[in-house]
């Protein structure tokens, strides 16, 4: 057993900024990047509003040999997985007596769109020996993790959680499990490409996907406007680490993974009074040992449809009792998009981020509140934060809770 788990390394690839530099430059300035779908093959469906990852040139941050096996969302994984690993300053000198000692997990909803679509479009043009030998994998969910382990050489505990988009914080419980069980080092987190066609066309039976053609009002979370969420690409990677096998090699601990619980409530009927998510915060908060006062801010799951924001705030209402009218509430993720699994992952690294600086990042393109919440919007908010609450939930009955809590010094 380990005394705690630690996050040491952040790598993201947004679309307002690669790097977890310019990530957060963008995200506290509550710059919104939400524009028209730009993607070949885009331009007569519904969805005209979307988060896109502009300025990534995966060729020039992935080998060819990977690169030409894999899908986008696969892409953006290594990139970031790349960061992390940058960030946390793990290289392979530090783990290569024991590749057994670093494992990788990843969560994903949609997988590889993009690749299954082109090698499907060569099966129906030319025929089947027209398909590439890769097809068969680059478009599956757990095509990110393997590509990462491969490529690293990292051969501890791998796996994939494909649990709608509150994988995106179930996957830090896998990984904190595998910390705990005896692993040094995990590479956690969640990257999405869902705006290819094919994607596109499979996201259009979403209930809350909105359709407006208006960036600035096309996604407005927790407002009288709401009218749905867009999409997003990108993603976030994490390096997670035993507490004291992070002292001993001298690394920065960003952040304590503190508590993380999940629930489902099914897919017959929606969550309408939060109780599910509820369960799941009080969870989250009983594992870190936190009271509902402690909690300083919370990085909402924001899904922007007027039935499910007034659930959200039910839910906050219900597990943080009065603290959850008084609390500071954001979700950057309206400037940026909803990408699936890989949002929570965006979400807490901004967290992490938000931790460091003592800065609460504003709500883009909601000013006019109409819960009873305290949403943060319009700039930023100084504030001195210790602990953060991440949410998430999947439009089929999952919902998860994540806490984490400020880095050493400040913990030690």
């Amino acid at each position: 057993m380990t005394s705690r788990t630690v996050i040491t390394g952040i790598g993201v690839v947004a679309p307002n900024g690669i790097g977890a530099d310019a990530f957060w430059k963008a995200t506290q300035s509550g710059t919104s990047v939400l524009d028209r779908v730009t993607r070949a093959g885009c331009e007569h469906l519904p969805l005209r509003v979307a988060g896109e990852v502009r300025g990534f040139d995966p060729g020039s941050l992935v080998e060819d040999k990977f690169l030409v096996q894999t899908d986008r969302f696969t892409h953006h994984a290594l990139a970031a997985a790349d960061l992390a690993l940058e960030d946390a300053r793990l290289g392979r000198a530090d783990y290569e007596d024991d590749p057994f000692s670093v494992g990788v997990v990843t969560a994903a909803g949609s997988g590889g769109g993009e690749f299954g679509q082109r090698e499907l479009q060569h099966l129906w043009e030319q025929g089947p020996r027209f398909v590439g030998p890769y097809q068969s994998i680059a478009w599956f969910y757990a095509a990110s993790t393997g590509q990462i382990s491969i490529r690293r050489g990292l051969k501890g505990p791998c796996g994939v959680v494909c649990s709608d988009e509150a994988g995106g914080l179930d996957a830090f419980a896998h990984a904190d499990r595998g910390i705990r069980q005896g692993s040094a080092a995990m590479l956690v987190g969640a990257t999405e490409a869902p705006l290819a066609p094919y994607s596109i066309v499979c996201q259009m039976e979403y209930e809350g996907l909105s359709t407006r053609d208006d960036p600035e009002r096309a996604y407005r979370p927790f407002t009288e406007q709401a009218c749905g969420f867009v999409p997003a690409e990108g993603g976030a990677m994490f390096v997670v680490e035993d507490e004291a096998a992070a002292r001993r090699r001298g690394a920065t601990v960003r952040a304590v993974v503190a508590g993380h619980a999940a629930t489902f409530t099914g897919t017959r009927r929606p969550d309408e009074d939060g109780e599910g998510l509820a369960h799941a915060v009080r969870g989250a908060l009983r594992q870190a040992g936190c009271a509902p006062e402690d909690i300083d801010v919370v990085f909402a799951d924001a899904l922007g449809t007027p039935e499910a924001d007034r659930a959200e705030a039910a839910a906050l209402h219900a597990a943080l009792g009065r603290h959850g009218r008084t609390v500071p509430v954001t979700a950057p993720k309206s400037g940026t998009g909803r990408a699936y699994c890989a949002a929570p992952a965006l979400d807490t690294a901004a967290a992490v981020l938000a931790l460091e600086h003592g800065i609460v990042p504003p709500t883009p393109n909601v000013y006019d509140v109409c819960h009873d919440l305290d949403v943060v919007t319009g700039g930023a908010r100084p504030a001195p934060l210790r602990t953060a609450l991440v949410l998430s939930r999947g439009r089929m009955g999952s919902n998860a809770a994540l806490v984490v809590r400020k880095g050493f010094p400040a913990e030690a």
